[in-house]
């Protein structure tokens, strides 16, 4: 598999840890000291998610040079889409006028890493040559904004890629254990006829454990993919992690003793965009002309589920 193009959108509106502090009890050295985030970006009046999605997708596609109509299959990954249905992978479908099949996906902060799973798995099988990928958040709608340990953390983007069948292999790892007490747990609606008073109106979540788990999953997931194609992590150019926690993203530099150029970030003006946060990552560096064909990139992230991935690429 081979990633040939690359786009990525956020919301105008930024928001600074100082705006925070003017309806929250807190202030920018608390937020930047637990968590790297300085600011993020807020989806706000006359912006959508599929506005961003789609913007990260056009720029992906112009990137590869690929036109929409030799797509093969559209995956798009979100927590929370603008609709209930119809999924925003038709509706990209139709914006930039695909004609493939479309899916979307739901495996939280992990997202990415499963959608690549699922592109591989489609090219082996020879269903597909070309599969664009879309990840699409908007945290801003799922977070409680009087609950400061949690929506300092969030900020809204997409993040796209084009990928082909015209690489060399890639490794892959995807875990998921249902573990109730780590969940980011988020309540649907109730209806007259239920009542759900077990689960949370807003996004609420463990941060400690939550912290140990990632740590530790990501250390393991990486380490997987880097045995499995007799790679060692002196041999990556990136170690491209999902945008949660710098100090998450130090643990795991410390773990695999490796140099901190090799560990990007962006969560500074970020914050966490959930799935989009890799993606957004590597578009960054890519229009920063950082990553050169053949250097080898590792994807790692984890989310709610709890849910764990990493991915070892040639770029």
């Amino acid at each position: 598999m081979k990633i040939l193009g690359t786009g990525s959108a956020i919301p105008k509106l930024e928001v600074t840890n100082d705006d925070l502090a003017k309806f929250l009890d807190t202030n920018d050295e608390w937020i930047s000291s637990r968590t790297g985030i300085k600011s993020r970006h807020i989806l706000s009046e006359g912006e959508t998610l599929t506005d961003l999605a789609a913007e990260a997708t056009r720029q992906a596609l112009a990137d590869a040079k690929v036109d929409a109509k030799d797509l093969d299959y559209i995956i798009c990954h979100n927590i929370m889409n603008d609709r209930c249905i119809p999924g925003m992978s038709c509706i990209i479908q139709g914006i930039i006028g695909a004609t493939c099949p479309c899916v979307d996906t739901n495996a939280a902060c992990t997202g990415f890493i499963y959608a690549l799973d699922h592109a591989d798995a489609l090219m082996k099988a020879g269903k597909a040559n070309k599969i664009l990928i879309i990840c699409a958040e908007q945290m801003s709608m799922m977070i409680d904004w009087e609950r400061r340990e949690s929506c300092v953390l969030f900020g809204d983007g997409a993040g796209a890629v084009v990928v082909s069948n015209e690489g060399e292999d890639c490794a892959v790892k995807v875990t998921a254990c249902y573990t109730p007490a780590l969940n980011c747990n988020v309540k649907q609606g109730d209806t007259p006829f239920r009542k759900d008073t077990t689960t949370y109106d807003k996004l609420e979540m463990a941060g400690r454990e939550v912290f140990k788990l990632a740590t530790h999953n990501s250390c393991n997931d990486i380490q997987t993919v880097l045995d499995a194609s007799h790679t060692t992590a002196s041999d990556v150019k990136y170690f491209i992690l999902h945008q949660a926690n710098l100090r998450i993203v130090e643990a795991i530099r410390g773990f695999l003793e490796q140099p901190e150029e090799k560990f990007p970030h962006n969560i500074e003006h970020r914050g966490n965009t959930s799935s989009a946060s890799v993606l957004l990552l590597l578009d960054d560096l890519n229009k920063a002309n950082k990553i050169q064909r053949g250097d080898k990139l590792v994807f790692s992230a984890f989310g709610a589920g709890f849910t764990s991935g990493a991915c070892l690429m040639t770029w």
